[in-house]
């Protein structure tokens, strides 16, 4: 059967049964190598006549499963598992953007995502132009002959404001620039492919994998951007690739879908930088993403409860939730968050820096880790942690101010949760 259902994908695209044993799960394909039918064979897969497995840093059948059903609950085209987050946050980039380019990114980013940006791929040669998404206009006026790429995050940490995906979408078009959305705190309750966006990225550590056990990422081509339409936009896959015997990548992979994206990042980068997803991180993953509709279901639920019940304490001098937010942000939220508003919740406690400090050494229940999207409630202080790196004023434009205190809200009884809360508040406030 097909289904357009994210909830029905998650439980069934890319697979159905081992062919060899008639296995229901997916099994863990935990090998290096994969044996060629014959001289002939191996060089069609080295040419890219065929696909098909060569060695686990390209490709591996149980990540292959992974790819296959985050591609479909996307509504893309194809996808490609990495080693972490941070790796497809830089692959995303990497892929289009060479020493002399530019790329346009949000200022609303994760503190890891902003370094990223910033500090390492300034070392490469590729500027990062930060712009304010309040003002979608703000992307065009930064772009310029050499900008590749325009990166956002659909519900950014820690200001937790919705991207303005199609406005943005659209003014990239114009230009011939694609869109990358980092969905990562927003899976299932948005589809950044609907609203425009070419590429979607997510770490999959986070709600994906929802357990805590495993650190990836995974990057997907939604197949809707025309690559040729702007060949002098987008020189890296409109121009020879030494790399790979001269191969135009937006016309060598025609018979095989409008992949080229993601097909190129496959097999130039993830090539030769191998930072490819284990087999058996994939295989946790999968069972992570059967029960995501579920998961985010219920994160979204304690979050707004948890909002609700901040909203009211005296220890407490602004909430920052989606539901909770007014004017254009709450017409934001509206429209890019009517299946739920995610996990997270932030909050500024009276006190600023060193009233956070005691909240979060009083926390029992709450676990103090630097992760989102675990089943557990996670709770951190961003100014001196994930966001530590950053200059102040780097800090405050991306919405982290001294008494700023980020929740991840799981899946345990809301009283539970509340109770936890409401006794650190007190312990702050001494």
């Amino acid at each position: 059967m097909t289904s357009k259902h994210p909830e029905t994908l998650a439980l069934h695209a890319g697979w159905r049964r081992d062919s060899a044993t008639n296995a229901v799960a997916v099994p863990i394909y935990q090998t290096t190598s994969f044996q060629f039918d014959s001289a002939e064979h191996a060089a069609n897969l080295f040419g890219l006549k065929e696909l098909g497995n060569i060695y686990t840093r390209i490709m591996n059948p149980t990540t292959d499963v992974l790819e296959k059903r985050i591609a479909a609950m996307e509504g893309g085209v194809a996808a490609l598992g990495l080693a972490s987050g941070q790796s497809a946050s830089a692959f995303a980039v990497l892929n289009l953007a060479r020493a002399g380019d530019n790329i346009v990114s949000s200022t609303d980013l994760y503190g890891g995502t902003w370094n990223l940006f910033a500090n390492t791929l300034k070392d490469q040669g590729i500027e990062a132009r930060f712009v304010d998404p309040t003002d979608p206009e703000a992307f065009a006026r930064a772009t310029d002959d050499r900008t590749r790429v325009y990166y956002a995050e659909t519900l950014p940490n820690p200001k937790l404001i919705a991207f303005p995906i199609a406005e943005v979408a659209a003014i990239g078009r114009k230009f011939g620039i694609p869109l990358v959305m980092d969905n990562t705190a927003a899976p299932i309750l948005v589809r950044p492919f609907d609203h425009g966006a070419a590429v979607v990225m997510y770490s999959t550590t986070k709600y994906i994998g929802g357990h805590g056990t495993s650190i990836g990422g995974i990057v997907v081509d939604g197949g809707n951007f025309d690559w040729e339409a702007h060949p002098l936009r987008q020189p890296a896959l409109n121009t020879p690739d030494p790399s790979y015997h001269g191969a135009v990548w937006s016309q060598a992979v025609k018979p095989l879908g409008p992949i080229a994206y993601i097909l190129k990042m496959r097999v130039t980068l993830l090539r030769d930088l191998g930072a490819c997803m284990s087999p058996f991180n994939a295989f946790l993953f999968i069972q992570g993403v059967e029960t995501l509709a579920l998961r985010m279901r219920e994160h979204s639920r304690n979050a707004r409860a948890v909002a609700d019940f901040l909203a009211a304490r005296k220890e407490v001098t602004r909430v920052i939730h989606p539901a909770h937010h007014t004017g254009a942000a709450a017409e934001r939220s509206a429209k890019y968050l009517p299946h739920g508003q995610g996990g997270l919740v932030g909050f500024e406690i009276v006190g600023g820096t060193e009233a956070g400090r005691r909240f979060i050494n009083a926390l029992q229940l709450f676990y103090h880790v630097a992760n989102i999207g675990d089943s557990r409630s996670l709770a951190i202080h961003p100014g001196s942690t994930t966001h530590s790196q950053l200059t102040e004023a780097e800090q405050l434009a991306t919405g982290v101010t001294p008494g700023y205190v980020r929740l991840s809200v799981g899946l345990e009884h809301i009283d539970d949760i509340l109770a936890d809360l409401s006794q650190a508040l007190a312990a702050a406030a001494g």
